[in-house]
């Protein structure tokens, strides 16, 4: 009899589990979102763009070694600042998904000044902004903006997908002497070097171009970049295509255990940063249609964006590249080339788990590319710099 009760008492709570969960999902999605928790300034503004920094919590733990010492006295921070540098087309959560899945957070607490560059949100009137604008003079508006607030002048650089390319590119202009450490995650490079969809899709491109070059006038970079925008929308759907399977699989997952609050607040999270990708700058397309799918000008060493040259070689920093081990947008052999291209005396190239997504925010990301880039940065992070300069304190601001 006590075992009927108990097993009926235990019956009943999974009930009143699904059921709170299931009506929150139906009707108050927005409490089971988790992206954004992390709090951070804005240090500066340059519209679409903005740049943020993420204060150390008193309370945050430090990282630790493998020998249980601490990473850093308490208070302390490394020298060398990490920016990190989201891709296009994604909200800035992608690095703050959630509590228990945020870089800014995790680095932040291996005792390192995180900056971000939030890429903003786009709208139709940001059309004509290219590759140059974000890789040449938004990027260097950032990193004025960093030097200024962190009191250094050198800095780290960390960009997954698109982000990387533009720290690649803003590296390659040679103007910056000051680029410590460059880390990629998933960036492309030789756009023709697979099997997989992108390669296949820039081959096409490139035959069909070479043939209009060669009978015609007519010129991909003379369309009006308005023509090249996609919407939100289908940036999401491309994103969901790179693991068609996963994206069905989940719902599945999410009905079976719609009695695990914490599981529901994960799904619902990540759905929500899925379903709300944002507008990709038409000139943006253009650009990378012509100068990379195209030409793949950048799989040779150099490329020219706007009116500037942008080469690999003129790269000094140290470089950590990663690719993900199962990546069928970006695979490794359309990652690694930038450290054969670069002039780096000090680089390494690492498969870890994970696609596209996965590779840079999945459950593995943290041990295998969140750690390993910390562990790498930490002794090539070591210089005397001043302090952040300190604001009037002001208002808490929160992502959206």
């Amino acid at each position: 009899m006590k075992k009927i009760l108990k097993t009926a008492l235990k019956i009943n709570e999974l009930a009143v589990n699904t059921a709170t969960n299931a009506a929150d999902w139906f009707f108050r999605k927005d409490i089971l979102i988790q992206s954004g928790k992390t709090e951070y300034e804005v240090i500066a503004e340059q519209s679409p763009m903005r740049v943020r920094y993420y204060a150390p919590s008193a309370e945050a733990p430090h990282a630790s070694l493998a020998d249980g010492e601490s990473e850093t006295p308490p208070g302390r921070q490394h020298a060398i600042p990490v920016v990190l540098v989201p891709p296009l087309g994604v909200t800035t959560e992608t690095f703050d998904l959630m509590p228990d899945r945020s870089l800014v957070k995790f680095m932040v607490e291996a005792g390192y000044k995180v900056y971000l560059v939030d890429w903003g949100k786009p709208e139709r009137k940001h059309a004509s902004l290219g590759l140059y604008d974000y890789s040449h003079d938004m990027m260097g508006q950032a990193m004025a903006a960093v030097r200024q607030h962190s009191g250094s002048s050198e800095v780290s650089l960390f960009g997954w997908c698109m982000g990387g390319l533009l720290c690649l590119l803003y590296a390659g202009y040679g103007e910056d002497k000051h680029i410590r450490n460059l880390v990629t995650v998933a960036s492309p490079i030789d756009l023709r070097n697979g099997k997989n969809i992108m390669a296949v899709a820039s081959n096409t491109l490139n035959v069909t171009a070479r043939f209009i070059r060669k009978y015609s006038e007519f010129r991909l970079d003379r369309i009006n970049p308005v023509l090249f925008t996609p919407p939100g929308w289908m940036v999401s759907l491309g994103f969901k295509l790179t693991a068609p399977v996963a994206s069905i699989t989940t719902y599945w997952d999410l009905l079976t255990r719609l009695h695990d609050r914490e599981f529901v607040e994960q799904h619902t999270t990540t759905a929500d940063y899925l379903n709300n990708m944002m507008l990709y700058p038409g000139g943006v397309v253009r650009d990378f249609m012509v100068r990379f799918a195209v030409d793949n000008r950048l799989a040779k060493g150099k490329v020219k964006i706007g009116d500037k040259y942008s080469a690999l070689g003129n790269i000094t920093a140290n470089m950590l590249v990663f690719a993900g081990e199962t990546d069928h947008l970006v695979p490794a052999s359309m990652a690694k080339q930038s450290i054969q291209l670069s002039s780096s005396q000090d680089s390494q190239f690492l498969l870890a788990p994970g696609g596209h997504m996965g590779v840079i925010l999945g459950s593995k990301a943290r041990e295998h590319v969140w750690q390993l880039s910390a562990d790498w940065l930490r002794s090539r992070s070591q210089t005397e710099a001043k302090a952040p300069r300190k604001r009037a304190p002001k208002a808490q601001t929160q992502a959206a």
